[in-house]
């Protein structure tokens, strides 16, 4: 648990810098007053926590307040990560095998989320954890896609089915199935197109592409993922609102945590939607796509230690 943590305390460190910097270094061990409650009110809603949140978060402070003056900001932010924590409680998904070999993941989302480097990034953990593995390049609409997953693929030594630029997306995610099964492939992940600027036509070739795996097993895709970049906010909320009506998403994504001051967008999601948060990225190697946890995601955002390591 702690290089997880590490992994969130440094993946997140322009969220807690830019709550530092507004709140005048408050968790550093400043005592708690009534502008410094303003200024943390104000970084947390520019930090996308959004009005539930950032409210319950200066609720309880204020009620800790109250009860004594003499507060600490080490220890409001002790109570913004244990609000966090609550407020994220069944968040975590955990992946799971299906009955039948191979298990189908299907990567959904616009572009520009990260979808295609974290298929490759997957695959690569998925690999390091004993399992096999078949990449799917069913982004074909994108010539750069295509590309770069065979890049991905080459440097971290994963099998990949692809076809070329402009091919039938759901004929290469059949002839990737039928590869994953014959060869005995424990997973099977299939990275799709993301224009959501002709929506219609997207919904329509996901749509295609759920049918034509389940020719093969009526059960897949059996997860069904969201990549969603969480430098957009509010915009990832509606994202996955059209994705999920259209496609029945099963769980989500969130990549770029590394590069964004905004951090808090991975509640709003949650909060919204209601739907388990499987991996965080929270760099550009592949070890850090990282299990999202919780709890070291909130003591990370408030500049905590692990509790494991105190």
């Amino acid at each position: 648990m702690f290089g997880l943590f590490k992994k969130f305390q440094t993946g997140l460190a322009r969220t807690f810098s830019a709550i530092a910097a507004k709140t005048h270094g408050l968790f550093g061990g400043r005592k708690i007053d009534a502008a410094s409650l303003g200024e943390l009110e104000e970084a947390l809603y520019t930090a996308d926590f959004g009005v539930e949140t950032t409210t319950e978060i200066l609720a309880e402070i204020k009620t800790a307040f109250r009860n004594d003056p003499a507060l600490q900001g080490r220890q409001a932010a002790e109570i913004g990560a244990a609000v966090l924590t609550r407020a994220l409680a069944g968040s975590e998904g955990r992946l799971t095998a299906a009955a039948t070999a191979p298990t189908v993941i299907a990567l959904i989302g616009v572009n520009g989320s990260g979808k295609t480097t974290t298929t490759a990034k997957l695959g690569w953990r998925l690999k390091q954890e004993g399992k096999s593995v078949t990449l799917a390049a069913c982004d074909t609409f994108r010539a750069a896609a295509v590309e770069q997953l065979k890049s991905w693929a080459t440097r971290l030594e994963l099998e990949l089915v692809a076809s070329k630029t402009g091919a039938d997306a759901a004929a290469v995610a059949f002839d990737a199935m039928q590869a994953a099964r014959a060869r005995g492939r424990d997973y099977l992940i299939v990275d799709t197109a993301g224009r959501l600027h002709t929506k219609d036509n997207l919904m329509g070739e996901l749509a295609k592409i759920r049918r034509v795996l389940q020719k093969t097993d009526p059960a897949a895709p059996h997860h069904a993922w969201l990549v969603v970049d969480g430098s957009l906010g509010s915009n990832s909320v509606e994202q996955a609102r059209v994705f999920h009506k259209s496609f029945g998403l099963t769980g989500l994504v969130v990549t770029k945590l590394d590069g964004t001051s905004r951090g808090g967008a991975v509640v709003a999601i949650w909060r919204e939607l209601k739907l388990p948060i499987y991996f965080t990225g929270l760099g550009e190697q592949p070890e850090d796509l990282q299990p999202f946890d919780a709890a070291s995601y909130a003591r990370a955002v408030f500049g905590l230690e692990d509790k494991l390591s105190t």
